[in-house]
């Protein structure tokens, strides 16, 4: 445990303006950030007797080793820098507002040439209108199929549209007259644009005037005696209000306002958002937190804000954001509203309710948010409890000095020697974090070897751990008899260990001039690094061989500060090196139990990789070993040509007539198929037809 005052600044280097701050571990790894209108008062807050500060506030000024800060000109900066350096750095002491599920969204594609209504997931696309989100996704179905009836727009997958294309068939829908089959040319590219755009305007909340015209051409076709025609516009006004029914009324019918709700104890919070449109409730989502600082409502609300439009832009950003509490600085506030409208880009209303029927919403919202906590608080503590034992438990029967709160768990897969990769799976407080899974290949041999496989994979985890090191200047005179970091014939750099993402901008790009404090090391930017945190605990998937390869690899890069323990399948013992007996933990053990779901997930994650592997590995093409020809043409060869035999077929001359080929890749593409022999013809067992190659499986 750090002592705050050692990295303590000195009296007069902070300065007294606006800027954003960022606390860093002894690994340089950035684990808060906050900002403050003076930085002066703000950060000398955290140095005070550690009895005073908030439990969470405690703890994470003891973690930390140091501090260092950006000084910006405007709150506004200041805000826009906090978020973005909270999503870059992924703190693990900031409020992160979560929840165990990704809400559904109904979405409707309009960057596609025929928009397609679907129910959407995940990350949003540029080009795709959105609307929610809905707690289920069958509400989201249940609306979708009430609305065809009136806007029959396609909600078909990419494959199906084109059989029917293909076929000149449309699917059931089409003939229901549940979409207006574009596929087969009823109806145009523009015709079809307009019932989409009109399926928009409707979900938007323009609902009142698209039923009256319904209602006039309704009473017009009965007058002109036209029955059947009246018919079917009465039942469409039907179903279009009993999808109306699906949205309470709360408000009238012109809000467009998102309205947020807090319920807070001194250590967690939860938050409940209801989102109305067209004065109707179109979505409700709610997320539970820690409290790290003595945060108050308006704070947890600005953080809520942050994280609820940060990645929002345009009608996404409501007119209006009520909220329960904002911050008592007019200043601040200020600068809340004028980020929120930029986003929007134009003015959001961003208030208190005070009467009326948005403050009575409120309060329902504010409802749903302690039901929330309740709800959390009762889920959560058992499992709190059983984690802190199952950890307690762990360290005892391995003798360790503390709680492993990091654990790294290692398993080895293949088929029959073939494809031999390696998992590396990360439990934090007994928690799956899932972004600093690895998985590896195995490089150094071919063959089946799983004691070799695992001292090779753990040497390489290790190499990496002390390059970070020596790149941050952690490597001391003492660790100078140990192997270096590359030796062995293994420079550290897998490109096939990482899992995650691309790493985020480097720190200066987003237009700041950085004015840092004094213990700032300029070449690490802070974020999470491949490799660069030790665990407490390495549990190897196996028995004592597997668990003595990796005890070997880690003397051998002088790594001494970190237990080793394998968990063997058949009897699950776990067994510690140099011990000719294992550690029996009894079977309704909770340290068991963890490290039975931390060896299983291991194996998951591994198994998955392999089996990828091997798949790839049997889709692979000929075409692939071309030189200089990437997936982009190798698609448009197989378009153009329709099958890898038709390929095989074709001429130079022939080859050098799809776009972006020249003769010298053609001659490539030519040499290349005339060296392979073409694979047996498939056959469908069903029918026993020859199915001819359509080259679909020749890429990922």
């Amino acid at each position: 445990m750090a002592d705050p005052s050692s990295y303590r600044p000195k009296p007069g280097q902070i300065p007294d303006s606006p800027g954003v701050y960022r606390f860093r571990d002894d690994h340089r790894r950035v684990i808060y950030v906050g900002k403050a209108k003076s930085l002066r008062p703000r950060l000398s807050s955290y140095f005070q007797d550690l009895a005073n500060l908030h439990p969470r506030t405690r703890t994470m000024v003891t973690t930390a080793a140091s501090v260092e800060w950006t000084v910006v000109s405007t709150e506004v900066e200041a805000l826009q820098l906090e978020y973005s350096w909270i999503k870059e750095y992924d703190p693990r002491f900031n409020v992160k507002y979560r929840d165990d599920k990704s809400y559904p969204y109904l979405a409707v594609t309009l960057n596609e040439e025929f928009p397609r209504v679907q129910v959407m997931r995940g990350a949003k696309k540029k080009g795709v209108r959105y609307f929610g989100p809905y707690g289920h996704a069958w509400a989201i179905r249940e609306t979708v199929d009430l609305m065809l009836r009136v806007f029959p727009v396609r909600t078909c997958s990419a494959g199906v549209f084109k059989n029917a294309e293909r076929t000149g068939r449309p699917c059931l829908l089409g003939y229901i007259g549940k979409c207006s089959a574009p596929c087969v040319g009823r109806v145009t590219p523009d015709e079809h644009r307009e019932l989409a755009e009109e399926f928009c305007d409707f979900m938007a909340g323009r609902t009142g005037a698209y039923i009256r015209r319904l209602e006039r051409r309704m009473t017009d076709a009965a007058e002109e005696m036209e029955y059947e025609r009246a018919g079917r516009l009465r039942d469409d006004i039907g179903a279009l209000r009993r999808a109306m029914e699906k949205s309470a009324v709360v408000l009238a019918d012109a809000t467009d306002a998102d309205l947020i709700a807090v319920a807070e104890d001194e250590l967690e919070a939860a938050v409940q958002i209801f989102h109305v449109r067209g004065g109707r409730v179109r979505g409700q989502r709610g997320w539970v937190t820690d409290k790290v600082e003595e945060v108050d409502t308006a704070g947890l609300v600005e953080d809520a804000l942050q994280q609820l439009y940060g990645e929002e832009s345009g009608d996404s950003v409501p007119k209006e954001v009520l909220v329960p509490a904002l911050p008592e600085d007019q200043v601040a506030t200020d600068a809340l509203s004028q980020w929120l409208s930029e986003r929007r880009g134009s003015q959001v209303s961003l208030r208190v309710p005070q009467r009326g029927d948005k403050k009575d919403l409120m309060a329902t919202v504010g409802r749903n948010a302690q039901q929330s906590l309740v709800l959390h608080k009762t889920k959560r503590a058992s499992d709190l409890t059983t984690r802190s034992r199952a950890l307690e438990e762990i360290a005892q029967a391995l003798g360790l000095d503390s709680v492993p709160l990091r654990i790294e768990c290692f398993d080895i897969s293949h088929l029959q020697g073939d494809d031999v990769v390696a998992s590396m799976v990360v439990f934090e407080d007994g928690l799956a974090r899932k972004s600093e899974y690895r998985r590896f290949q195995i490089k150094g041999f071919e063959g089946q070897d799983d004691v070799r496989s695992m001292h090779e994979v753990i040497g390489r985890r290790f190499k990496r751990y002390l390059a970070e090191k020596e790149r941050t200047g952690e490597w001391t005179e003492e660790n100078e008899g140990s192997t270096a970091p590359g030796d062995n014939g293994d420079n550290g750099d897998d490109a096939a260990d990482d899992t995650t993402g691309q790493i985020p901008a480097a720190p200066g790009e987003n237009g700041h001039a950085d004015h840092l404090g004094p213990s700032s090391l300029k070449e690490d930017d802070g974020r999470p690094k491949r490799f660069a945190y030790p665990p407490q605990l390495v549990v190897v998937d196996g028995g004592q061989p597997q668990v003595a390869a990796a005890k070997r690899a880690m003397d051998e890069l002088g790594i001494d500060d970190v237990a080793v323990c394998g968990l063997a399948k058949r009897l699950e013992e776990v067994w510690l090196p140099n011990d000719d007996d294992p550690v029996v933990l009894p079977r309704s053990s909770e340290g068991l139990y963890l490290l039975q779901r931390v060896r299983d997930e291991a194996h998951r994650f591994a198994i998955t990789y392999q089996r990828a592997k091997r798949a790839k590995r049997i889709r692979s093409s000929p075409l692939d070993d071309v030189p200089g020809l990437g997936e982009t043409r190798k698609q448009a060869l197989i378009k153009h040509f329709g099958s890898v035999k038709k390929l095989r077929q074709a001429t130079i001359e022939q080859i050098c007539e799809v776009p972006g080929l020249g003769r010298k890749t053609a001659e490539s593409v030519a040499v290349a198929l005339a060296g392979t022999a073409p694979a047996a013809p498939a056959v469908n067992t069903a029918t026993g037809e020859i199915m001819e190659d359509d080259g679909g499986s020749t890429h990922d």
